[in-house]
């Protein structure tokens, strides 16, 4: 059975420095993966590789056996693949209920044409994306927010905002980066929970990258190790947790 995701001897170069060397990952429906590893060991440049961001240097990503190098990142988005960015990426200035509506603008049934002219088929197709959108925002319980500025939403809700933004664009695989970044041990928790209820109940196969290992080693059910971009362990979370040399470079000694 062919992996939802297939990567073979993925390597990129920034200049003269290897940011991610040899990187190998096959990703079957349904799994969640852990990318863990320091500041500057290549995840996030994994994710920009994955997502069209980066062209990369060596080596393939097949979605479903479709090549995905040299595609833009529009049309990876089309083909199933969506992401959070460590940094909250939502339009600051646009309403809750906007940074949803654009995310579903990929998948709309009307033409150019009538949208420009303002065709009943458009005024009909943007109240159909209005209320998909509105949808979704029930279900994450942000649409008592719809109404509000982005810029305005507590982080933890902006957080969620930004996952209900990628989840408009229907993916089969979502790439989550370092979602608990700013988060307290409450919040972490909360978080363990909602992404095993996002991954069920939308059917997803993830991809995390994270730094709290509470989060990582909660969920996670198999776990790459990075280092300057290179691949230094790989295996269960347990078999990460005591793997010496992972211990001493990257979760510390006390990590519980």
């Amino acid at each position: 059975m062919t992996a939802l995701l297939e990567i073979e001897h993925l390597t990129h170069y920034f200049g003269g420095l290897c940011a991610v060397s040899d990187f190998n990952l096959s990703l079957e429906t349904g799994e969640l993966v852990g990318i863990i590893g320091p500041n500057g060991a290549g995840k996030t440049t994994i994710f920009n590789l994955i997502t069209g961001i980066y062209k990369a240097s060596k080596g393939s990503i097949r979605l479903e056996g479709s090549q995905l190098i040299g595609l833009k990142p529009n049309f990876i988005t089309g083909m199933g693949i969506a992401r959070t960015f460590q940094n909250i990426r939502l339009f600051k200035d646009l309403t809750v209920l906007d940074n949803v509506r654009i995310a579903f603008y990929g998948q709309a049934q009307v033409s150019m044409f009538a949208a420009l002219a303002g065709l009943p088929s458009n005024r009909r197709e943007e109240e159909r994306i209005s209320d998909r959108a509105m949808d979704l925002l029930a279900i994450f319980k942000l649409d008592g927010l719809a109404g509000e500025y982005s810029k305005n939403l507590p982080y933890g809700q902006q957080r969620r905002l930004e996952i209900a933004r990628a989840l408009a664009t229907q993916p089969k695989l979502l790439l989550l980066d370092e979602p608990a970044a700013g988060m307290n041990p409450n919040e972490i928790i909360q978080l363990m929970e909602f992404i095993r209820w996002i991954r069920k109940d939308f059917n997803l196969t993830i991809i995390l990258i994270e730094h709290q290992m509470r989060l990582v080693m909660g969920i996670c059910e198999r776990l790459k190790v990075l280092d300057f971009g290179a691949t230094i362990a790989e295996g269960l979370p347990v078999e990460i947790q005591n793997n010496p040399r992972v211990l001493e470079a990257y979760l510390g000694q006390g990590v519980e």
